[in-house]
């Protein structure tokens, strides 16, 4: 999430309570999470497992609890808790709206595009021209969607990333990730019936121009999809994926997440996809592998019982 105007770190660190070590004259223009931060944003790390990550990351500023050296040019704001310091900024810079009407007056909407009964639009969501939404669609706050989209019946754009802060040391053990991101949703884009697309936890998950979702599919927070992808039935993505242009994505094709799929992949149904994949093959089974590799692995796999049973019928010297 960018701030509306660059923050000076005095006024966060005043607002936090927090102590300020390092780059301290400088301005942070957003807060992003670990996945997604870029130069001049704040990110939070409570755990010395990740400490290396956070400060060694693209991250300007970092919310953290214990003292540790600063990189150069970088800056510190040590509280006791950074997650709660986070979730205090993020309700400061994107508060909670509540809704008074099923399509918002801040909301956007091109004169030429076509919003059927029964759908809900939330606040300072963006719609552009000749767009189809059908009933029963759901566009939460913020949400940015293109020219030329359909968005078929039953549709949720923009519901809260599955991502929570784990702490096994207080009662409950998941507490949500306040979610400030948005969807993006480029221009002539087909989504059917049933889908979900939740909102980027701090940055924004992307459909990609061209793109065509099928029935019953999941993207989750954060995700980027490129352009002119195919994505079949109960396809299912994980937060954090990078997807490239052209890819295919059959039924029931499940996506772990924070990894990559390269250009014009295409892969097959029922596949599970838990590591990156080069781009420009085709890929199928549970891990993904070379498709022609993992079917000829099956068809020995099948010939199991009759190389078994000629062993177990050879005669004994």
């Amino acid at each position: 999430m960018k701030f509306p105007s660059p923050v000076s770190l005095s006024w966060l660190a005043d607002f936090l309570g927090a102590r300020l070590l390092g780059n301290t004259g400088a301005s942070a223009s957003g807060i992003n999470e670990i996945h997604k931060v870029e130069k001049g944003d704040l990110v939070f790390v409570d755990h010395p497992k990740y400490y290396k990550k956070c400060l060694e990351s693209a991250a300007s500023f970092i919310i953290i609890n214990q003292v540790v050296d600063c990189p150069p040019q970088k800056a510190l704001l040590i509280v006791e808790q950074p997650f709660e310091a986070y979730q205090k900024i993020v309700k400061h810079f994107r508060p909670f709206e509540g809704a008074t009407q099923s399509i918002s007056p801040s909301a956007s909407i091109g004169k030429t595009s076509y919003i059927y009964p029964n759908v809900f639009i939330g606040n300072h969501v963006q719609i552009g021209e000749r767009c189809t939404i059908h009933p029963n669609v759901t566009i939460m706050d913020h949400c940015v969607i293109g020219d030329d989209v359909v968005i078929q019946a039953g549709t949720v754009i923009g519901s809260d990333a599955f991502y929570y802060n784990t702490n096994k040391n207080r009662e409950s053990w998941y507490k949500r990730m306040l979610s400030c991101g948005r969807v993006l949703i480029e221009d002539d884009v087909e989504i059917g019936a049933g889908c979900t697309i939740d909102r980027g936890v701090s940055g924004d998950t992307v459909v990609g121009s061209g793109s065509r979702l099928d029935n019953m599919v999941h993207i989750g927070h954060d995700t980027v999809l490129g352009k002119n992808c195919l994505l079949a039935a109960q396809v299912a993505i994980a937060g954090a994926v990078e997807i490239g242009n052209g890819v295919i994505l059959w039924g029931q094709v499940g996506i772990s997440k924070t990894l990559s799929i390269g250009d014009n992949v295409v892969v097959l149904a029922q596949s599970g996809v838990g590591g990156t994949i080069e781009a420009g093959k085709i890929y199928f089974g549970s891990p993904a592998e070379d498709a022609n590799v993992k079917k000829r692995e099956l068809i020995w796999v099948k010939r199991i019982p009759e190389l078994w049973k000629k062993v177990m019928d050879k005669p004994k010297a």
